[in-house]
């Protein structure tokens, strides 16, 4: 019996050792299997996140490319009036993410809120067909029954309500689901960066291509009841989000700025300065020290400084203002203007937003040509210049391209008119053929590969990490007030020639005055910017300095760093001798 107890202790050592060696391995297994399953987790996270950005932009610019056609063929609405109604589509669409991502950091949640931005996306989606698209009368039981039993007035409230609908659901998808801060661009280099958002925009452009030769044809031709794939593609996109807020997928960025905070840094600065009657003065060598707790102020030196590098942006940001509105001149003018042309092609009718198309061509071409250029340009050994000579390069060829509009309008009064059929309806049209409006729309497709990658990669890569995001909030701010100031321009031209310069009947009008007068102001516009464009030349260590290394807070990260740098150098250098790491 002692032998058998001896066995049975023995035993239960034995099963002790093993389940100790076995809870000591758990912990091994359970961060291997963690270490595996964390990338596969970031790929999919990355897939969702872009699935999402292309099913967002392919309903907005399904929304977008036939718009002024509805208005006009439709509703009756003047040319003017409808290209309003879509410039101020299109800037509401930029403003919202910068308000839906205020309401998601100050007052909602962001699962709940991006919940009601899907269904508000789907709601706006799921009206504009019932009330755009042209269905074909229908029967049943012998009886003749009309779809479309809307009148004029209750239609307009419809797509109104809609549009403010799919524009709020829009600015939820870009700010909480896929912002730019997603894509976790904070230790990229200017190179990487520029790279990233050349191929970035390059995708969206793509995307975009497919919507205008599709849609547009679908929105213009035959099959019209296909018009719903708009609000298919919501669904998909809302079940996408749903998977993503499921798998706690949702990007949560950092808290520790906020928009709230820097217009509040401003309005402080400009109170304490009408308070002293002065902007300059006590040991202040800029107004917004005025802010600061110890000028008198309310906020922190952090705080302060961070506003003061991203007030350094906002002449870059007020010069693409105008840029922005010459770039709406292709939903718009330039929309007009094909719509007025003969768009027949060996007897295929072209959809007019097809057109479109050959603004993107030169994009997508460009691309890969611009970054053999910036592999030397953003070089090893090179000396980190800024690409603000492709902005430059890129707002005269937008000036060129409103130039060209206006003398191809002049072209195009020349050729007799023909009758041509658009959405069941029968207009007056110039014979003159739509692609001699080529070179306008290229030449803008040439602006927008130089313009738009170039201004975020000085947007993202001159401010401090922490108020990364809120400076791209500012450029789309002045994106957005770019498609305000072409409703105005056109408005006013509209009103102030008593319709003449903006003509409902472009053959009654001049309207290549209006291009000509857009024309001269970017021209001035481009001299502007090209005054100051050395101030963002250089986007090396030293200068950016002054914009990324002035913060205490960042000098301090930076030494501790640079010490563990050193010490793990210490710690593992093969040269040193223990004697001499002691």
């Amino acid at each position: 019996m002692p032998g058998a107890d001896s066995g049975e202790v023995q035993e239960k050592q034995l099963w002790d050792a093993a389940a100790d060696k076995e809870q000591r391995l758990t912990p091994i297994r359970r961060n291997h299997a963690r270490n595996v399953s964390q990338p596969e987790k970031k790929l999919q996270e990355a897939i969702c996140v872009l699935l999402v950005e292309l099913c967002e932009r392919f309903t907005f610019f399904g929304i977008v490319c036939n718009m002024i056609l509805f208005c006009t063929v439709r509703l009756g609405y003047r040319n003017y009036q409808a290209a309003i109604v879509n410039m101020c589509f299109v800037g509401t669409s930029m403003l919202t993410p910068v308000l839906v991502g205020w309401l998601a950091e100050c007052l909602v949640g962001r699962t709940k809120l991006v919940c009601i931005c899907m269904f508000l996306h789907f709601l706006g989606t799921a009206l504009l067909p019932v009330v755009a698209f042209p269905f074909e009368d229908i029967y049943i039981d012998r009886r003749h029954i009309l779809l479309h039993t809307l009148t004029k007035k209750e239609q307009k409230i419809v797509f109104y309500f809609a549009l403010l609908t799919a524009s709020l659901g829009i600015g939820g998808i870009r700010a909480i689901v896929c912002p730019l801060s997603a894509y976790n661009l904070e230790d990229c280099g200017p190179k990487e960066l520029l790279s990233f958002f050349n191929w970035f925009y390059w995708l969206i452009n793509l995307n975009s291509a497919v919507v205008f030769v599709s849609i547009s044809y679908i929105q213009q031709s035959v099959a019209r009841n296909l018009g719903f794939l708009i609000p298919f593609v919501s669904i998909l996109m809302a079940m996408i989000t749903i998977h993503m807020v499921r798998g706690e997928m949702i990007y949560k960025p950092k808290t520790d700025s906020s928009l709230l905070t820097t217009f509040g840094v401003i309005a402080s600065a400009l109170k304490t300065c009408c308070v002293r009657y002065r902007y300059f003065g006590g040991g202040v060598t800029n107004w917004l020290d005025h802010a600061k707790e110890n000028y008198g102020g309310h906020y922190s030196e952090i705080q302060v400084e961070s506003t003061k590098s991203l007030a350094r942006l906002f002449p870059l940001f007020a010069f693409q203002i105008l840029y922005r509105t010459c770039i709406m001149q292709i939903p718009s003018g330039y929309y007009l203007q094909t719509m007025n042309s003969n768009l027949n092609f060996s007897g295929f009718v072209l959809p007019i937003a097809a057109m479109n198309v050959i603004s993107i061509v030169p994009l997508l071409i460009l691309v890969p040509i611009l970054e053999c250029i910036n592999s030397c340009l953003f070089s090893s050994k090179g000396s980190g210049r800024s690409p603000t000579i492709y902005i430059v390069v890129g707002q005269l060829s937008a000036a060129l391209s409103v130039m060209v509009a206006g003398f191809s309008e002049i072209h195009r009064k020349h050729f007799p008119q023909v009758e041509q059929t658009l959405s069941e309806e029968i207009l007056l049209v110039s014979s003159m053929p739509c692609f001699h409006l080529t070179p306008q729309y290229v030449l803008l497709g040439v602006a927008e590969a130089l313009v738009t990658p170039s201004c975020s990669l000085l947007s993202f890569w001159l401010v401090p990490e922490r108020i990364r995001g809120i400076s791209m909030h500012f450029l789309t701010l002045f994106n957005g007030a770019g498609c305000f100031m072409g409703a105005f321009f056109v408005q006013t031209a509209h009103t102030g020639t008593q319709g003449n310069w903006f003509p409902h009947l472009l053959h009654e009008g001049k309207l290549e005055r209006f291009f000509f007068f857009l024309a001269s102001l970017m021209m001035v516009n481009t001299l502007g910017f090209w005054t100051i464009a050395h101030r963002y030349n250089n986007l090396n260590q030293e200068y950016t300095s002054e914009f990324r290394g002035a913060l205490p807070e960042e000098r301090l990260l930076k030494r501790d760093k640079d010490i563990k740098h050193y010490d793990s150098v210490l710690d593992c250098s093969p040269i040193l001798s223990p004697v001499e790491t002691t």
